[in-house]
């Protein structure tokens, strides 16, 4: 099982003729992605890596049967493009762009909020579903699949834990990118809820960071809603107060919200073990494992 993509979901790229649409697609079909259409306005009819190009995402979907879509477009493009996919029914979206507007991601979160529709991003590194395929810039030799769901604010810290369960003889389901901005599409507590549901995870780890109040918010919905073993890393511990470091969602508020106490606080109030450095989810892990 996985949770939003598999083997068999028909993906289509934005911005399929640019550089990197080019570079990620080859990488992404390499992997076993199902890619069955790409989106370049102005481009259609060309091929690349044997992809057909459409000018249109309506085109693309009344040909292709398109299910999910990956970004590789401008910041400024991302809106339209989003909305574009929304009214054509496409029920994932992974949107790689770094520096969208965050008022153009507020009016397609409200856009997108009485439609069955997952967006993942901005500024995300992708999904992938271990051994089946990827949606974005994930490095394929970083995961083995197994049973253990990641949710991450750090695609790079996403790769390190994976490595280090991967040598620990521990694969992963699904790993997600949830977005490094200040406002992202999708939240924890909706990806932890999905993991939650999923038969082939057993135990979320999630990779936090300080900077905003997700992890609060995912230590209530997990103190009330999950059953799975929870492990969880925070970055950024030695951040000063009102600083922003690296990520732009990466900001600790004033009133001592965002800080790593307060969500440490948070998550072991709800029964999540927390590890203290990367490696130490490998432990955590086992101690769950070994538990059972």
């Amino acid at each position: 099982m996985s949770i939003l993509l598999n083997k068999n979901t028909r993906v289509m790229v934005q911005g399929i003729t640019g550089k990197v649409g080019r570079a990620q697609t080859k990488w992404m079909l390499d992997y076993g992605t199902n890619i069955v259409a790409g989106v370049t306005p102005g481009k259609g009819g060309e091929i690349v890596e044997g992809v057909p190009v459409y000018d249109t995402v309506a085109e693309a979907v009344a040909r292709q049967d398109v299910e999910a879509s990956v970004f590789f477009v401008p910041p400024g493009g991302i809106k339209d493009a989003a909305i574009q996919n929304i009214d054509a029914g496409i029920k994932l979206l992974v949107v790689v762009t770094e520096h969208t507007p965050v008022h153009d991601v507020m009016e397609i979160k409200e856009y997108a909020s009485d439609q069955d529709v997952v967006i993942i991003g901005p500024t995300t590194p992708g999904i992938i579903t271990v051994g089946e395929a990827k949606m974005g810039i994930m490095p394929a030799n970083m995961f083995t699949p197994g049973r253990i769901g990641i949710i991450s604010r750090s695609g790079t810290l996403s790769y390190e834990v994976s490595v280090n369960l991967s040598k620990a003889g521990l694969g992963q389901s699904t790993v997600i990118g949830i977005g490094a901005d200040p406002v992202v599409f999708t939240n924890l507590p909706e990806l932890i809820h999905l993991f939650e549901e999923d038969d082939g995870t057993d135990i979320i780890v999630i990779i936090g960071e300080v900077g905003g109040i997700q992890e609060e918010k995912a230590a209530e919905y997990i103190d009330r809603w999950v059953t799975k073993p929870v492990v969880a890393y925070l970055a950024g511990y030695n951040v000063p107060q009102g600083k922003r470091m690296g990520h732009a969602g990466a900001i600790m508020h004033g009133d001592g919200r965002g800080t790593p106490q307060s969500k440490v606080a948070a998550l072991k109030a709800a029964g999540v073990d927390i590890a203290e450095f990367p490696a130490g989810v490998v432990d955590s892990v086992l101690k769950h494992l070994n538990s059972n």
